[in-house]
């Protein structure tokens, strides 16, 4: 590990330690974590005790499954799972990615994050195959805009009253609970709303904190996980860097070599 994944290590530690982080998390979709960037984050979240949550590009994406499996995913979430056949279609992909003794240690979870899956959620999980899916991940900043709102909305009442009924379907059914989108010091109230129980996780774009313990005294805690990922962008940054300027010396040598042969040639057809 370089300086600065130590640093990222040693904030996370303190992290998990005082403001109850869980986990890191990364996609594969909208976020277009690359894979080699997904092994980075692996090793600092295992080196600070942490598990690594992904989100895949699809409910289909079965090659980001593989990777996933490869990375030792903890938690793996399938985005824009709006009807009954596409969670089914989800679920048959997962038996098909990951042997049944590795199933056994990950969760599986979808996107909640429409008005047309809120709507459908209870026929999803009538499914009979509902019974392999871990829990949601509530998306309020997608879900905020399929109802044509703006984000500045995402902890309004509409918003929330549709999170509260789609979490408590979920815990009936001894479903996890995540939400996610837009989430700062300002979204606490709207955490604070759910039922005891009822709010496992919540998840800021790279940090995963977990509840109860994570619904109290935060204000710093947001500022730390702002930190974490500025750290982290500084890292990707140096690491493409570093891969960008990796031939700079051997394109100079190629590039004078080439002049003087050119200007050779040139000179003997003179």
């Amino acid at each position: 590990m370089n300086l600065l994944e130590k640093q990222m290590v040693d904030l996370l530690l303190r992290l998990k330690e005082q403001h109850h982080v869980a986990g890191l998390k990364a996609e594969f979709e909208a976020e277009g974590t690359r894979l080699e960037e997904a092994m980075r984050l692996k090793e600092v979240s295992l080196k600070a005790g942490l598990h690594l949550t992904l989100k895949i590009g699809g409910c289909e994406a079965i090659r980001d499954m593989f990777e996933a499996a490869n990375l030792g995913t903890t938690n793996l979430v399938a985005p824009m799972v709006e009807t009954a056949y596409a969670l089914k279609k989800y679920l048959q992909a997962v038996r098909v990615a990951f042997p049944a003794d590795l199933r056994q240690d990950m969760t599986f979870l979808i996107n909640l994050e429409t008005i047309t899956s809120c709507r459908n959620f209870g026929e999803m999980l009538a499914l009979p195959d509902a019974k392999e899916l871990g829990g949601i991940v509530i998306g309020r900043v997608d879900l905020t805009g399929s109802l044509g709102l703006t984000r500045e909305d995402i902890n309004s009442d509409q918003v929330k009253n549709l999170a509260l009924e789609a979490a408590a379907m979920a815990k009936a059914t001894g479903k996890i609970v995540v939400v996610g989108g837009g989430v700062s010091v300002d979204s606490l109230s709207f955490f604070r709303s759910f039922p005891t129980g009822h709010l496992d996780r919540y998840e800021t774009r790279k940090v995963v904190f977990q509840c109860p313990g994570a619904l109290q005294n935060q204000e710093e805690a947001f500022l730390r996980a702002v930190e974490f990922e500025l750290m982290w962008l500084k890292n990707k940054k140096n690491y493409y860097t570093q891969i960008s300027r990796e031939d700079d010396a051997r394109l100079v040598l190629m590039e004078e070599r080439y002049k003087k042969q050119i200007a050779a040639l040139a000179a003997t057809k003179g």
